[in-house]
């Protein structure tokens, strides 16, 4: 059975260790996620999960970064996994559909605190969190996004497969907690077509789903072991002919997470292809969004139908607007937090341009989905020069990945102003050389 394979891959990765190529993917992840977390401690749903679960809080083990206080690990995991995705700054592995970072470090920061694992030990937690879940998620692609989230469904995998690592190094005990995860997993799409604070939500209850069921299985709580490939079980029920062939390969040899996408843009991954090429024809030609008469896309069809809000009217809706956040590249020149306060979103010249974009779906990258996510785009001028780029990939994806200096920045720029510039320095020091740290725990989260 899959499940039994995957395991066995658990197994035999904590006893080989990592390679220092692999060891050095995971800490990136690692800094990305805190880069990701600590934004989303000053923004919904953050003050009201504290408020919701202020009877659970100050006790136990596992901390909560930016919120200066401790939980139950599933706790912790439920609001941190929350809090990390709120921002839409969180990694992404592209050919998934499928945000990693937020259900399986949320979960496996949880139980290593809990359980005083070493630095090493939970960058080896995370690794088979993020390669047995974004293989499942290969598996039941794409199909499986017509209605489902993939971070609230899949996400539940990484989250298990994390937990049961450190609690163990029993095939077993990792096959029962996927197994009891899977009839958890949950997270529909419909929940980011409007505004909601539910999407954020949907990381948070993975990485709970996976603690809960990782604690059950070491003491022998026990799951169905067929239920990916059963005949009502997880690909049966939530996608279209999946190829679980796909949940195995390269398991071990290939490592998904040195190829994941770093987001270099505060928004809707979606949206990413289109502000990037808008920009690199900013960049080469030098003009202003006073200059622009109107902008044609073309990309993907799950872009133009997740990413395409003609008039949003709120920060999450923007974030999810290929109009606004393309039509604020050609005023700012980015798209960072900044780019989704109120004086921002409601700016006269972006407003102005925004009825000028239009998007349409292009069946040849539609096609092509999930594996390239691309767009064409034509800026029009008013001086009647028509100019266009072909933006076959985005910034911080496997072809043009993010350098460790670049997630340094964006770590120090959206960790300072929540910890301090001194906190956030020293912090992404030891993250950086984290296998060192013999107890997870004296990196002090809980006072950040």
């Amino acid at each position: 059975m899959i499940i039994e394979e995957l395991s066995r891959y658990a197994a035999d990765q904590l006893e080989t260790g990592l390679t220092a190529d692999v060891s050095h993917a995971a800490k990136r992840a690692l800094v990305d996620w805190f880069s990701a977390l600590f934004p989303g401690t000053k923004v919904q749903p953050a003050a009201i999960l504290m408020q919701a679960h202020a009877h659970e809080l100050g006790m136990g083990r596992a901390s909560l970064p930016g919120l200066k206080t401790m939980a139950l690990p599933a706790t912790a995991a439920w609001i941190n996994g929350s809090v990390s995705h709120a921002v839409e700054f969180d990694d992404i592995f592209r050919d998934a559909i499928y945000h990693p970072g937020c259900p399986t470090i949320a979960a496996a920061l949880a139980v290593a605190e809990h359980r005083q694992a070493s630095g090493k030990h939970l960058l080896e937690a995370i690794t088979i969190g993020y390669e047995i879940s974004t293989r499942i998620g290969v598996a039941v692609q794409p199909s499986h996004y017509k209605y489902f989230h993939t971070t609230g469904t899949v996400g539940c995998f990484g989250s298990a497969a994390a937990s049961a690592a450190l609690l163990s190094n029993q095939p077993s005990v990792t096959a029962h907690a996927l197994a009891t995860s899977a009839t958890f997993a949950s997270g529909l799409q419909q929940a980011f077509r409007s505004e909601a604070m539910t999407k954020a939500l949907h990381a948070g209850h993975a990485a709970w789903v996976g603690v809960s069921s990782a604690f059950g299985a070491e003491k022998g709580l026990t799951g169905v072991l067929d239920i990916l490939e059963g005949a009502a079980g997880f690909g049966a029920a939530l996608a279209d002919g999946p190829n679980w062939a796909k949940a195995t390969e390269g398991l071990g040899s290939r490592y998904n997470i040195a190829s994941m996408t770093v987001k270099n843009h505060g928004c809707c991954g979606h949206t990413f292809a289109s502000i990037d090429g808008l920009l690199a024809l900013r960049d080469q030609h030098g003009f202003d969004i006073q200059a622009i008469d109107r902008i044609e896309i073309a990309t993907y069809a799950a872009g133009v139908e997740v990413a395409g809000i003609k008039d949003p009217k709120s920060p999450f809706e923007c974030k999810f607007s290929i109009p606004y956040v393309v039509a604020h590249a050609a005023k700012y020149g980015s798209v960072r937090l900044a780019a989704f306060d109120t004086d921002r979103i409601f700016d006269e010249e972006l407003r102005a341009l925004m009825p000028r974009i239009q998007l349409k779906a292009d069946p040849e990258l539609t096609s092509k989905f999930p594996n390239v996510r691309a767009a064409r785009v034509h800026v029009y001028l008013k001086n009647g020069q028509v100019i266009e780029h072909y933006q076959p990939f985005r910034i911080g994806d496997p072809e043009a990945p993010l350098s460790d200096n670049q997630i340094s920045e964006k770590f120090l720029e959206l960790a300072s102003p929540v910890i301090s510039d001194a906190a956030a320095t020293q912090l992404l020091a030891r993250l950086w050389s984290i296998d060192k740290v013999d107890d997870v725990r004296a990196l002090n989260l809980s006072a950040l």
